[in-house]
């Protein structure tokens, strides 16, 4: 018995639907094993990568590069860590995040997307390279804050970039380079980044405000010791939804110093992760640490920090 014209074009049309969806569903299949189960997050104060008056040679050498044989020595380091996104701070502008992001691919570590912001300091930025997609950018950089009359700008601004690594999950990269402790004549040092130090709270609780299960991480040299002011402000109530978590990692050697200043022979913790309550559980302590390498001093006087994240298959943020 022969088939109706109606009841032939009806298979060929359920035919192509069901190759389309076997195809649809392959694609959605593959595309989930090719999604990444975790995530290697590095956080670099690489030292003055940027131009600037140096000392070189028994002489000042005027908007000088950072010397070749220090920035070897980043990417080098960089090249073990192996990171998945990086956060840097003191580097210069785009010209120098580029520099950085060709010389890693060169070692083999391709990091394409990017962002690069600042502050009131124009001179020293903060930037960001991601192997992941950047799904937005929330980047700050004219934010200010008054002293007895005074307006001040925050220096460095605050890197602000949702990365997603794999579908279903995004992460909220912050990144910050808090006031020097170094002193200046316009106001104390302290003061000025307790002001910068409140701003970014301010700024954190808008977030966790809108939706607290947002997945924050906070990180970058916040030039200041744990148990002052600035630090407890940033991690705001320890009861309440809205906290950030300090994540105490260690190096090698179980020290947990990430600063030397050479001047006065001194090791300070200055550089820290902090997460929100809803990164808190994605986070493989075990893999997360504080680089060390006997001569890391070749490249910065901070050693980068590290953190492993294991990543939900689906899970929704901002």
């Amino acid at each position: 018995m022969s088939r109706s014209p109606v009841s032939s074009r009806f298979a060929r049309v359920t035919r192509r639907s069901v190759l389309a969806l076997a195809f649809r569903t392959a694609a959605a299949a593959e595309k989930t094993a090719q999604a990444p189960d975790s995530l290697v997050f590095c956080a670099y104060n690489v030292k003055n990568w940027l131009l600037m008056d140096r000392f070189e040679g028994g002489a000042v050498v005027q908007k000088a590069s950072k010397p070749e044989p220090e920035k070897a020595a980043v990417i080098g380091i960089l090249k073990t860590i192996a990171p998945d996104v990086l956060g840097l701070s003191e580097i210069g502008g785009e010209s120098d995040l580029k520099e950085i992001q060709s010389r890693l691919k060169k070692a083999g570590i391709d990091l394409p997307q990017w962002e690069l912001t600042h502050g009131g300091d124009l001179n020293r930025s903060l930037g960001l390279l991601s192997r992941f997609p950047i799904s937005s950018r929330q980047s700050i950089t004219d934010l200010t804050y008054t002293i007895n009359g005074q307006v001040f700008p925050v220096q460095r601004g605050f890197l602000d970039v949702t990365v997603q690594p794999r579908p279903g999950f995004s992460l909220r990269c912050i990144g910050v380079h808090l006031k020097s402790m170094r002193e200046v004549p316009e106001a104390d040092q302290e003061v000025m980044r307790r002001n910068e130090a409140g701003l970014l709270r301010k700024h954190l609780s808008a977030i966790l405000d809108a939706d607290p299960a947002t997945p924050i991480l906070l990180y970058g040299d916040f030039n200041e010791h744990r148990h002052e002011p600035p630090i407890k402000a940033i991690q705001g109530s320890r009861t309440g939804l809205n906290f950030m978590e300090d994540l105490r990692i260690v190096d090698v050697n179980g020290q947990t110093w990430t600063h030397y200043w050479e001047a006065a022979d001194s090791y300070s913790r200055l550089d820290y992760f902090f997460l929100s309550r809803a990164l808190k559980p994605l986070v493989d302590k075990q893999r997360s640490y504080i680089f060390h390498s006997d001569d890391f001093d070749k490249a910065s006087d901070h050693r980068p920090i590290v953190v492993s994240l294991n990543l939900p298959v689906t899970m929704t943020g901002n």
